[in-house]
């Protein structure tokens, strides 16, 4: 079976936090601190870059960049340009899309996504979850929930919904990790199809996989790892490097 690659899109403009890939931590830019962490998991790891500072970034440290088009609308469309110019034979039957802006995120997260696919025949789309951090993370829209088929014990399963609205009941949720793996028929078919009416009501995209009929299964992690979305998560980056 042909070995998963790794792809991690990162692009200068985020809305939030302007330069965020290049932003130093520890005297590191963060994309290379994410590629760094992403090359201990042992698998073939290349960053799809919106923008030649990242490119120069990523080389640098002695690793391979892909300049993609920055007009893209998603990462999962810029880890399919990438994929594409750079597997254009198809060897790898399957990417892992990690996200640039999680600098210390455990390799083992990208191998846990690459064994739900081996593991898993019905599975399109490997995804992971944590448990809730608080319990205020149940009605906070920016907390992404995972509604999971999931019996107790369990440490995998399949989802069925995704939502930023507060679950009813009292048990805990699953916080929704946003990282994927994507057979790449998958990723093919996800790109080509236009937004879905719940992922544009929602603001998320893997609704629209879910619309479209594919089968997203989540795995279980004990901890979500730290993502760098404002200037607050940046300063708590830069004091976990020292």
């Amino acid at each position: 079976m042909p070995q998963p690659l790794i792809l991690i899109p990162a692009r200068m403009a985020a809305t939030r936090l302007p330069g965020k890939p290049l932003a130093d931590i520890g005297g590191v830019p963060m994309i290379v601190r994410a590629w760094s962490q992403a090359v201990l998991s042992g698998l073939p790891v290349a960053v799809a870059a919106g923008d030649p500072e990242i490119v120069a970034a990523i080389e640098s440290a002695g690793g391979v960049a892909v300049l993609t088009d920055p007009d893209l609308p998603s990462g999962s469309d810029r880890i399919r340009a990438a994929l594409h110019a750079i597997d254009p034979d198809g060897r790898h039957d399957a990417v892992i899309n990690l996200q640039g802006d999680m600098p210390f995120a455990d390799p083992g997260l990208a191998l846990a996504c690459a064994a739900l696919l081996h593991g898993e025949p019905a599975c399109d789309i490997a995804t992971l979850i944590a448990p809730e951090a608080d319990p205020s993370d149940r009605s906070n829209p920016d907390v992404v929930k995972a509604v999971v088929a999931l019996e107790a014990g369990e440490r995998h399963g399949r989802a069925l919904y995704f939502t930023r609205s507060t679950l009813y009941g009292d048990a805990p949720v699953w916080r929704h990790i946003g990282l994927y793996g994507y057979r790449r028929a998958a990723l093919d078919r996800f790109c080509a199809a236009p937004p879905s009416p719940l992922e544009r009501r929602e603001k998320l995209e893997q609704l629209r996989a879910l619309e479209m009929g594919l089968q997203i299964w989540a795995a279980v992690i004990d901890e979500a790892p730290l993502s760098v979305d404002n200037p607050d998560d940046l300063a708590a980056a830069r004091a976990l490097a020292r």
